[in-house]
């Protein structure tokens, strides 16, 4: 049953990121037929944005070193299918493909862009520029992503105006939207609006903004409920709650897709996602992976994961 709430939005898009963002993290490498087969269940669930892989070196994250193999197989879901690309050489293999929506990976502090990326910020601005650039002369919707918007495991809380910064930036580039990333888990309600409106005050459009949390402090979903209450209707999430960040070792997994569902129904906000296919696929990836999903909705609403 559904209690409406006045001043949310109508409908949220999901970005949906445990195929790529989830299984990154994972010790062992899934196999490219169980990968490929997650990306048609969650598609075939309703989510229509999911992300598929990422063309970094295989070297960096070698979970993901099957974009070549996984992405001609999944061109054809009935979803957008982003994948990420670190630089040049990554969009090149992507278009190579086929790809028609890329994202770019940035980082609010120097210390995570020193780790992630072996750039300073600014030297990842520079990287990112030539690659939104060609990405926008073919078509291609580009997606930024910043991590670090919150707080950072080595700097510690980020102030607002370097993570407004950062983030004008990557939209001055010609991002179309833009994912603020709460990478290691410590946002709250209040952190999340203050931010939401220096954005504004910068000229980045709430319609251009999407969130991305991770559940580490258990505010996800309160963080979620704060975006959609300041008019944000894209949420990013993982089946299963997958993820975290191979990079920043705090960094817990992302909210979990069928909480985010679970929540946005009870508001009588659309998805499109059917919550059941959702939680058996999310089961069904627990079996290959050997351990329960760590999503409350899919243990209180699946025996299998009790």
């Amino acid at each position: 049953m559904a209690f409406p709430a006045p001043g949310l939005p109508a409908r949220v898009r999901i970005h949906e990121v445990g195929a790529r963002d989830g299984l990154q993290n994972e010790k062992t490498t899934v196999p490219t037929d169980v990968k490929v087969e997650l990306i048609r269940r969650l598609a075939a669930a309703g989510l229509t944005s999911i992300e598929a892989t990422s063309f970094v070196h295989p070297r960096w994250v070698p979970q993901l070193a099957d974009a070549e193999e996984l992405f001609p197989q999944v061109r054809d879901v009935a979803a957008e299918v982003p994948v990420l690309v670190p630089n040049e050489r990554g969009l090149d293999r992507a278009l190579a493909l086929g790809a028609r929506r890329i994202a770019v990976f940035g980082s609010a502090t120097e210390t995570f862009a020193a780790k992630n990326l072996n750039r300073t910020v600014d030297g990842l601005l520079a990287m990112f520029a030539p690659v939104v650039a060609r990405a926008k002369a073919e078509g291609v919707h580009v997606r930024g992503y910043l991590s670090m918007c919150f707080g950072d495991p080595w700097e510690g809380p980020v102030p607002l105006a370097r993570a407004v910064e950062v983030a004008g930036a990557l939209m001055d580039l010609g991002c179309d939207e833009l994912s603020l990333g709460d990478t290691i888990g410590v946002a709250t309600p209040g952190h999340v609006r203050a931010l939401l409106t220096a954005l504004n005050e910068r000229g980045v459009a709430t319609s251009a903004l999407g969130v991305h949390f991770h559940d580490t402090y258990g505010q996800a979903l309160a963080n979620t409920l704060a975006a959609l209450q300041h008019g944000v209707s894209t949420v990013d999430a993982s089946a299963g709650g997958l993820g975290g960040c191979p990079y920043a070792e705090s960094a817990t997994g992302n909210l979990a897709t069928e909480d985010l569902v679970w929540m946005l129904h009870g508001l009588g906000i659309e998805t499109g996602v059917d919550l059941d296919r959702l939680i058996a696929t999310s089961v069904w990836l627990s079996g290959h992976l050997g351990r329960p999903s760590p999503s409350r909705t899919v243990r209180a609403l699946s025996p299998q994961e009790q």
